[in-house]
């Protein structure tokens, strides 16, 4: 596991990845559900990982989202930053991302995957890059090629794009138009 952005293998495999795929809860949100009272619940997103899968997606990779819970919250997020692979109330995420690469035609090499809790293993041990928070469950962090310094909810997904687009090299190039 990776912790600071250091590790060569994180590097080399992250310089791989064509296809982004983001779990929601603890990863793009810091994993609370907040409930009112007539039962529906709100999710809080941070402006910088709305940058970063955009970033992402300017530099030609592909994103998506994987989640467990279904949510219209998720989908409006997954509209404004333009995500149109959005997996939602999907309790089988290894079958779900095997679909998704099969209609993409991306090897499992190719594909990176953050997630923070035991439902997301079968698919961190199956991509070519995987990565959890530091707040994510001890099983998933002891498993992972890399771990944001940022906890979900708070520019964790921001940083690891932004860590994806160094390893491949991108990360300037990306930045150039709002250089001018």
């Amino acid at each position: 596991m990776n912790t600071s952005g250091n590790n060569i293998g994180a590097l080399k495999k992250a310089a791989l990845v064509k296809l982004m795929i983001f779990d929601v809860d603890g990863i793009l949100t810091d994993g609370s559900l907040h409930f009112g009272a007539d039962g529906e619940f709100l999710k809080t997103f941070h402006v910088l990982d709305g940058q970063g899968i955009k970033l992402l997606q300017d530099a030609g990779i592909i994103t998506a989202i994987i989640s467990a819970r279904q949510s219209p919250i998720v989908a409006r997020r997954a509209e404004d930053l333009g995500i149109t692979h959005l997996l939602q109330g999907i309790h089988d995420k290894k079958q779900a991302f095997e679909e998704l690469i099969a209609v993409l035609a991306v090897e499992p090499r190719h594909c990176g995957f953050i997630g923070d809790d035991v439902i997301d293993l079968p698919v961190l041990s199956r991509v070519g890059f995987s990565a959890s928070v530091p707040n994510g469950h001890i099983e998933v962090k002891s498993r992972v090629d890399y771990i944001t310094q940022a906890t979900g909810g708070t520019g964790a997904a921001r940083e690891l794009c932004d860590f994806i687009l160094q390893a491949q090299g991108k990360y300037d190039q990306v930045l150039t138009r709002f250089l001018k």
